[in-house]
């Protein structure tokens, strides 16, 4: 008989079957860290569950589906109604429901809960990022509803339930509710208080008309949005029902879905407000500051959703290149391509530490960890999901012509991985918001000097970082211009601090050798040959 043209070999198993939290020693150990020891079997038996069913071959097969079935807009009914609904396929709603049921819109009144959750999110966004949209906004408008404390008590439990209800009726007849945000409009953009659409007060208090133009609203199947509108007190913050008490759809007029490149399985939306019933959240003039704590929570979500992407670009890579042989050997054990593994794995690692960092400060809510925030999550918000887009490709060369293919999985996380840099406020906002915290808050500069002093005197390259960093600071003036350099050290220098205390001494060397050192180059693979790289992609690999 003839051999076969078509036996295949040297090609690595699917990655699939497997804990992608446990297999995560990074996220494993910070969830370890800062989950106080009576509630860690509680929490890692949580999150091991999740990350089973995140690993699964199911439940990736319905990550896929729902991004090569993305949702569709029916505006009208059969009889010329207008109904207004987004469409999306059965793995959609497979995979947000076990987002909410896994409580990742639940984080505020559970111990321990924005750690559990923020450890729960990054797993979560390695099967399909586009369902993390509307459990990161549900989520964040928690704290934004907390300033009226009536709106609080109708809405908080239905958004922190775990029940997942995907029919739109009246919010009250409802177990468990979702929430999106409509912020941004055409002529606007970042600047928010350009906006036009207006608000009329009607007779029942607290009642207004609103009349406008949203250029992106997030999550537009959602039970209710939290929007800014102009009253005639200023700029003011409202929660728009998707459908009215009597059981009536409020008007909600969806114009069109985005055409993304990425994040193809979420709806995002234009809508038009044409005499929609809205209610006021906090003060007249202060939308800002009333919607604000949403965003920093979105914001921190960004930082986690890259995280997510990076740690599973970092594990396709390894494993491909742990199974994949060429030229005589393993490719994870040829010293380049080792050096390229672990200079991702480097990064993956330092944006999973940071970001749990923050989500610790966040169930801490001291005075103290709120002060870091200020001024840590816009740093994080920056850096980290820049690093994502470049990480993700680097990732996807590893597997050759097999990255560049759909069903890899690559080419998805490629074009998931811009996102969070540019929603939630791009780089330049995030840069300029660091300025602000730094002219007009020095508690956060003082907060944030304390954290990575508690690391000082363990690394030379460290040290030298600080004071190169406090030399910069010194002098704020004509800071505009050079707001994302200072930016961008914040960052790497808290990032370092964390990695020195927390990581194994090979990845805190190797982080600070290169980022802080200096001992880099301008593209991946670029390390000292002197570092010992392979515990660095050891520790990185998805345990196959």
């Amino acid at each position: 008989m003839a051999p076969s043209t078509h036996t295949v070999t040297n090609q690595p198993p699917p990655l699939v079957g497997y804990d992608v939290f446990a297999a995560d020693q990074a996220l494993a150990e910070a969830v370890g860290r800062h989950v106080e020891a009576g509630l860690l079997d509680e929490v890692r038996a949580e999150l091991t569950t999740l990350g089973r069913a995140a690993g699964s071959a199911q439940v990736q097969e319905w990550g896929a589906q729902a991004n090569e079935n993305p949702p569709r807009l029916r505006t009208h009914d059969r009889y010329g109604h207008r109904v207004d609904e987004v469409e999306f396929h059965p793995a959609w709603h497979r995979l947000l429901g076990k987002g909410v049921s896994a409580g990742l819109t639940a984080a505020w009144d559970r111990p321990a809960g924005h750690v559990r959750r923020a450890a729960a999110f990054l797993v979560w966004t390695q099967v399909e990022a586009g369902t993390c949209c509307p459990l990161s906004m549900t989520h964040a408008a928690v704290p934004a509803l907390r300033t009226d404390p009536e709106l609080s008590a109708e809405w908080e439990p239905r958004l922190t339930s775990v029940v997942y209800e995907r029919e739109l009726r009246p919010a009250h007849l409802k177990a468990g509710a979702l929430f999106g945000m409509g912020m941004t409009e055409k002529q606007g953009g970042s600047d928010v208080r350009a906006g036009t659409t207006a608000a009329r007060p009607l007779a029942e208090d607290g009642a207004y008309e609103l009349t406008g133009h949203k250029w992106f609203c997030s999550a537009p199947m959602s039970d209710g949005f939290l929007v800014l509108a102009q009253a005639p007190g200023g700029l003011t913050c409202f929660l728009v029902p998707r459908v009215l008490a009597d059981g009536t759809r409020n008007v909600f007029l969806i114009q069109r879905l985005k055409d993304k490149l990425g994040n193809r399985s979420n709806a995002s939306a234009e809508v038009e407000f044409d005499g929609t019933w809205a209610r006021r959240v906090g003060e007249e003039g202060r939308g800002v500051r009333t919607i604000i704590e949403m965003v920093a929570a979105t914001r921190l979500d960004c930082v986690l959703g890259s995280a997510g992407l990076m740690r599973q670009a970092v594990a396709q890579a390894v494993h491909h290149c742990g199974h994949r042989e060429a030229f005589g050997g393993k490719l994870v054990d040829k010293p380049l391509m080792r050096n390229v593994l672990a200079d991702l794995a480097l990064e993956s690692e330092a944006a999973t530490t940071l970001a749990l960092r923050l989500a610790a400060a966040c169930d801490d809510g001291g005075e103290q960890e709120r002060a870091l925030l200020r001024i840590a999550v816009p740093a994080a918000k920056y850096w980290v999901t820049k690093r994502c887009a470049p990480l993700t490709v680097e990732a996807s060369e590893c597997l050759g012509g097999n990255g560049y293919v759909e069903e890899s999985g690559m080419p998805r996380l490629v074009r998931e991985s811009p996102l969070n840099s540019i929603w939630e406020g791009a780089g330049n906002v995030q840069a300029l918001d660091v300025l602000r915290a730094l002219t007009r808050e020095p508690q956060a500069l003082d907060a944030y000097l304390r954290e990575v002093g508690l690391a000082r005197g363990a690394d030379h390259r460290l040290d030298a970082a600080i004071k190169q960093l406090l030399t910069e600071l010194a002098d704020l003036e004509g800071a505009e211009a050079r707001a994302r350099r200072l930016t961008e050290r914040l960052a790497l220098v808290l990032q370092g601090a964390l990695l020195v205390r927390y990581a194994p001494p090979d990845v805190a060397d190797a982080f600070c050798a290169s980022r802080l050192g200096g001992e880099w180059g301008a593209a991946f693979g670029a390390l000292p040959h002197t570092l010992n790289l392979a515990a660095v992609v050891e520790r990185a690999r998805p345990g196959h």
